[in-house]
């Protein structure tokens, strides 16, 4: 039988949630594992020294100081991102291994028929880390010298208009049937294997304008070799700002593409591990040496709640879905 004591404690420890009153249990139950406890892994899903791999790892650098933990990348290039997404939507949710994950993971929902993962639920999205921007370039030589003037002529010329891009199904190559759709320009797009490739076909007169990320094109325009027309983002780029972008133009207001790279972890990682991985990003990327540092990629440092990030995530995998589908580009 219960004396008073017992009877108090017994009915105290009924009243609170199980794992409390494990916890209140001397010998139940142990200190919860710290975080992190082990150095962490970023898995990037392209090859080292492109922009998305620059990024990774100047957010890993800082990152490491809050962390008390090396952050390591791992570059796992391949299969549109697939080899990169899997490995990660596969790992220990202990927010020990993260993905880079990028608008190409959005794009990968509409294009594969099938995907080993699910883009929406196999990931804790923790937060977003820049955004770059997609140039509108034509040659030095071309007649036309304004955006302005490229869709006018797009519109009155049906058929005139090539328009080149790195391979299909890429964002570049989505964003470009995009603005053929929406800017009503009858044109081809044509797709080429890589950056060098569409910038020699553009020099070489193969197409008339190319569509493609600002950064690697930055060399082309200061030597006078390109011209940029235009971005396709929201506002001007901050060192350009006579350039205009897309949705300045009559009737394209609404128009906005950007590439963007993000962070996330498994899916089942646990909410307090995501949210201190959100925080220590976030403090990362409002120091003013690492925006400094990201616009020398021309990636603009923003970072966002796992919220907003989910919320980018979906509406971009609606968008490119519907372009795809739009444009007829055959399921991979």
């Amino acid at each position: 039988m219960l004396n008073r004591r017992q009877l108090i404690q017994a009915t105290a420890l009924a009243t609170v949630p199980a794992s409390l009153s494990l916890c209140l249990s001397p010998g139940l139950a142990q200190a919860q594992t710290p975080f992190p406890s082990k150095p962490l892994r970023i898995v990037v899903p392209f090859g080292a020294g492109g922009v998305a791999d620059l990024t990774a790892r100047a957010v890993a650098q800082k990152l490491s100081v809050p962390l008390g933990q090396p952050v390591v990348i791992d570059n796992r290039p391949g299969a549109g991102g697939i080899v990169a997404a899997e490995l990660v939507a596969k790992a220990e949710p202990d927010g020990h291994t993260l993905l880079l994950m990028s608008n190409g993971t959005a794009v990968s929902a509409g294009l594969f028929k099938a995907l080993p993962f699910n883009p929406r639920t196999d990931f804790a999205p923790v937060s977003l880390l820049g955004l770059f921007d997609i140039a509108i370039v034509v040659p030095e030589s071309s007649p036309h010298k304004t955006l302005a003037e490229l869709v006018n002529y797009g519109r009155a010329n049906p058929g005139k208009l090539n328009i080149g891009t790195i391979n299909i199904g890429s964002t570049q190559h989505l964003a470009g049937e995009l603005l053929r759709t929406q800017a009503n320009l009858i044109a081809q797009i044509i797709p080429y294997n890589g950056t060098p490739a569409v910038i020699n076909a553009l020099r070489g007169g193969q197409v008339d304008v190319v569509v493609e990320i600002l950064g690697p094109l930055k060399p082309q325009i200061t030597a006078k070799a390109v011209r940029l027309l235009g971005v396709m983002g929201t506002r001007r780029p901050g060192d350009m700002p006579d350039v205009p972008v897309v949705r300045e133009l009559p009737g394209l207001s609404s128009f906005n593409v950007s590439s963007w790279n993000a962070l996330a972890a498994p899916g089942k990682t646990p909410a307090a591990v995501v949210n201190r991985l959100q925080t220590e990003v976030a403090k990362v990327l409002a120091e003013p040496d690492m925006v400094q540092r990201l616009a020398g990629f021309n990636v603009q440092a923003q970072s966002s709640t796992p919220t907003q990030l989910a919320q980018l995530l979906d509406a971009d995998i609606k968008r490119w879905t519907e372009v795809i589908q739009k444009a007829g580009i055959p399921l991979q």
